[in-house]
């Protein structure tokens, strides 16, 4: 796990600039706190940084970035390889000479011999950058899933990329004037949806996708693993339901045992949910007897049924982990909160949780720690799995209505001007609800176009981020090609865009801003192929029972059966005192804080047009 850079000067344009390579690379220091290196090419026109938190082969043999013994093949790489050891067992039987126990030298051999095709070979979290000095040619690829990050920025006469936006800009001589589509997608999602950043001249390279750069310039990216596809395709699979506990099973014991792969010790996440509980399970019965969990806790919920100490606790004795109750107050919070918007490489509404489990873990002495994100996209956890398909159902015949949608907009929009509470969310049911790229944008979406207007104040910028983003059709992409079912389109939907723009990302930042590497066993390529058939199907299981019961010793009934809550902070105490006390007394404070935080985290973001505070870049 670490922070990868790079730089490429196309053609006459002559040589790179050492210093902008090192400043981009040592913004990320925190990604990698335990070593650094560069490599130069000796043409002067590629360049590669790299900074390194040791998780597998801690020595010096395991450096970056790394170059194949004759030269030809360097790369520079953030992630882990859960399969590298089987993989370097097939290349060794080809005739492979390794002269490392990474899992970044099989990058090498793979690609050498399977160049481009390498991707799917990989199970894993990455990011990185190829150069193969034969062909002249720079290939930029990220995971199936997007768990890290990788942004580049071109400008006609140089590429550049870093795990980190902000490393980038830090850099120099990358333009910061700002995007409308990216504020625009922040205000309507409370992230900023890729492949948009807040700076036009920076891009995400989508997940699931690579692009390679010759002398010439830089392809587009290219697509080698798709969501929608998998749920396609499975939703074709056949199987036998009487087989589907130990099918499950199987598939997630063989998930944790890969997530386990690491020198140093992997702890663990723990809330009073099933999804974390169940990790801890089976990472017991995947062999590792010492297991340290940590719980986060607030002062204000101790006691309430909010707080989540005393079932974790459960759960820890359950399986008999080392366990940690980290407790924060009021003062902590309010201490970190400049750090954690500092923190944040793009805007964001969420990640605040992972910020202080990620800090608890690392005062512990971890460096990797298990989480229990992406569950509820797996396994169908969301209401919207079962509100989405309700409500396409029932709005399906309104568009075949001739004006129904403008008529029910414009009475919307009467009764507000008579002084009648109509919510943005309830007009836009009408216009968006009959299809499910509609209907989800309505379910996840902050802040609507008509919000937006008070909350930005540029109207201009509004009108120019709204017709780049074409939210509707950015959301509906996420769904070419369609599942057929209503569990395929949902789980397509939440996996592609609220997981990959939101909860990934925060768990990237917020875990990296601690130097602890957050792996998540429910968010797997192979995973996903092996329980998918389950699951996208008309009479599918419940997948929290199936999960609940995967370890050989089953969550006790208390976990399985306990309402959902949420893993949530004391806002109003907490965020609204501090940046809009006003609000935190307000009758509708629930829906107030979101608008109050974001206008905070848009300040500081420098994204409103406003002077911002003081905000490393």
């Amino acid at each position: 796990m670490c922070g990868i850079n790079g730089i490429y000067t196309f053609a006459g344009q002559g040589r790179l600039d050492p210093d902008v390579l090192r400043r981009s690379r040592d913004y990320m220091t925190l990604r990698g706190p335990d070593g650094f290196g560069e490599w130069l090419h000796q043409s002067g026109q590629v360049g590669f940084g790299h900074r390194r938190l040791s998780i597998i082969d801690l020595t010096e043999t395991g450096a970056q970035p790394m170059s194949s013994s004759d030269g030809k093949i360097t790369v520079t790489f953030n992630g882990e390889i859960y399969n590298y050891r089987a993989l370097r067992k097939e290349l060794e039987a080809e005739g492979c000479i390794f002269h490392s126990q990474s899992d970044t030298e099989v990058l090498i051999h793979l690609y050498r011999r399977h160049g481009t095709q390498m991707f799917n070979l990989l199970r894993g979290m990455f990011a990185f950058g190829i150069w193969d000095n034969e062909r002249q040619m720079l290939t930029l690829a990220r995971d199936p899933y997007g768990i890290k990050p990788l942004y580049y920025a071109e400008d006609g006469k140089k590429i550049e990329f870093a795990s980190s936006v902000r490393a980038l800009i830090h850099g120099g001589g990358i333009s910061t004037a700002i995007d409308p589509a990216g504020v625009v997608g922040f205000q309507l999602f409370g992230s900023v949806p890729e492949p948009f950043t807040t700076f036009k001249a920076v891009k995400a390279l989508p997940a699931g996708s690579y692009l390679t750069v010759t002398a010439k310039g830089a392809t587009a990216p290219q697509s080698f693993f798709s969501l929608a596809e998998a749920y396609c395709t499975a939703e074709r699979t056949n199987f036998d339901p009487a087989e589907t506990q130990e099918r499950f099973r199987a598939a997630m014991l063989d998930s944790v045992r890969a997530h386990l792969v690491a020198d140093v010790p992997v702890g663990a996440f723990l809330s009073s949910g099933v999804d974390s509980g169940a990790l801890v399970g089976l990472m017991r019965d995947a062999g590792q007897s010492d297991i340290q969990t940590v719980t986060l806790a607030f002062e204000p919920f101790r006691g309430t049924e909010r707080d989540e100490s005393p079932l974790a606790q459960v759960v820890a004795d359950h399986y008999g982990t080392k366990h940690t109750t980290r407790w924060v107050d009021a003062k902590e919070f309010h201490q970190d909160l400049p750090r954690i918007v500092e923190a944040m490489d793009q805007p964001s509404i969420d990640g605040i949780n992972t910020w202080f489990v990620a800090k608890a873990t690392r005062e512990l002495g971890l460096k990797v720690a298990i989480s229990g994100v992406g569950g509820d996209e797996l396994l169908g956890g969301y209401s919207t799995f079962t509100r989405l398909p309700q409500l396409v159902r029932s709005l399906r015949y309104l568009p075949k209505l001739p004006g129904a949608v403008t008529f029910f907009g414009e009475a919307a929009g009467l009764a507000r001007r008579f002084g009648f509470s109509v919510h943005p969310k309830s007009a836009g049911l009408l216009a968006y609800g009959h299809s499910y790229a509609g209907a989800h944008m309505l379910q996840r979406s902050i802040h609507l176009p008509a919000e937006m207007r008070e909350m930005l104040g540029d109207h201009d910028m509004l009108a120019a981020g709204l017709a780049q983003l074409q939210p509707f059709e950015l959301v509906g992409r996420a769904l070419k090609p369609e599942p057929q079912t209503a569990f395929g389109k949902v789980a397509t939907l939440e996996s592609s865009l609220y997981m990959r723009n939101q909860l990934l990302r925060d768990t990237d930042w917020a875990g990296m801003a601690r130097s602890i590497e957050i792996r998540t066993p429910l968010v797997d390529r192979q995973l996903l192929l092996d329980v998918a058939p389950i699951f996208a199907r008309e009479n599918r299981p419940d997948g929290k029972t199936l999960l609940a019961n995967a370890p050989s010793k089953p969550l006790p009934d208390v976990i399985l059966n306990k309402p959902k809550t949420g893993f949530g902070i004391p806002v109003k105490d907490w965020v609204l005192s501090e940046i809009d006390p006003a609000a935190a007394k307000a009758k509708d404070s629930d829906r107030l804080w979101s608008r109050s935080w974001m206008k905070h985290v848009a300040k500081m973001h420098n994204i409103t047009g406003e002077a911002p505070e003081k905000l490393a870049v």
